[in-house]
């Protein structure tokens, strides 16, 4: 490792965070589309000469933009192209190279806990593009996957911005991806001269300047057992918001329920007692991909690894028939100082 900055000190699941709206006053617009698998959202205040349709087609080509180029549920997609694709370097659109830049970085500062490779295990425990009816996979057919894995098996190359593809490497960024997409819709946002906005994609928020009464954005985190009961609430201003956890997407019930969350460590899904990582970023990008890193590395190095890099992270965790919920000295400042 060398001394240059690490992921988590660089700027830029099924939903997990619910936004409380006031009384809003003049021009407001609440817009909602589709994207992902999922649903978009975004409220703001329109400017003057700005109308709806005009911030609801930037958004929805924002988020096309990153599922043509991202989602392994696209057959046409560029990743799926590279993960089809022979040995060889292959040159990768400027966004696709930016997140998987961004990816690899964090593979690489949190000790492989998080890996934009994991996309075989992914596909064997039955949660990729072409799911089955649960059953857990044998041990073969876990280990032929995990011998198919490994963050270091993708180099890059910035001045072609091209990406080796070494035989067999499958790339997942599903992790990463809906977090872009909620900076790219932000972008979109600001490209019309809109500067209140609170954007979500799929549960992960991003929110810039106030809503038009004055009042801050406030969203709230859900209690992680699908109540739809809230833990807590907060303001968000200029910064997003996003959350890992295992209570939304699963498969098997009892002692054989399995989170979604793959330990590319183990090849296994993540059978800790964290319920869910919430963590806050000035980038939706950072802090969807720092929630699951923090979620695979559990408890104990989770919370290591958030406070040696300062992260404002939540984590909920599980204890008998109760949750705990313990919040780095980061997340306590961002969360009630606002």
């Amino acid at each position: 490792m060398t001394n240059t900055p690490s992921y988590a000190q660089r700027g830029a699941a099924a939903p997990a965070v619910r936004v409380a709206y006031g009384a809003m006053p003049a021009r407001p617009a609440a817009l909602a589309g589709a994207t992902m698998g999922t649903t978009w959202s975004a409220r703001m205040a329109l400017p003057a000469g700005c109308a709806e349709t005009s911030a609801r087609q930037a958004i929805q080509a924002a988020l096309d933009e990153v599922v043509a180029q991202m989602s392994t549920w696209e057959a046409d997609s560029d990743i799926t192209r590279y993960n089809e694709a022979g040995p060889g370097w292959r040159a990768l659109p400027a966004a696709f190279f930016h997140v998987l830049r961004h990816a690899l970085m964090l593979a690489e500062d949190c000790g492989g806990a998080y890996d934009p490779t994991v996309g075989p295990l992914v596909n064997a425990w039955g949660f990729g593009p072409h799911q089955r009816a649960f059953e857990p996979p044998s041990p073969a057919a876990v280990e032929a996957a995990r011998l198919r894995c490994g963050w270091r098996r993708v180099r890059l190359d910035e001045d072609s911005q091209a990406a080796h593809q070494q035989g067999g490497t499958y790339l997942d960024l599903s992790s990463i991806a809906k977090g872009y997409g909620v900076d790219r819709a932000a972008m979109a946002l600001d490209a019309l001269g809109i500067t209140q906005y609170l954007v979500e994609v799929g549960g992960e928020l991003r929110a810039r300047g106030k809503r038009p009464d004055g009042q801050p954005w406030r969203v709230a985190i859900e209690v992680p057992d699908a109540s739809d009961d809230h833990a807590m609430a907060l303001p968000l201003n200029e910064c997003s918001i996003a959350t890992s956890g295992d209570y939304r997407r699963h498969a098997g019930d009892g002692e054989a329920r399995y989170a979604h969350t793959i330990d590319p460590r183990t090849g296994h899904p993540v059978r800790n007692h964290v319920a869910s990582v919430t963590v806050l970023h000035a980038g939706c990008m950072q802090a969807d991909a720092l929630a699951t890193a923090l979620t695979v590395l559990g408890e104990a190095d989770g919370l290591a690894y958030a406070r040696r890099h300062d992260l404002a992270a939540l984590f909920i965790l599980r204890e008998r028939d109760a949750f705990r919920v313990v919040a780095t000295p980061a997340f306590q400042a961002l969360a009630y100082s606002r």
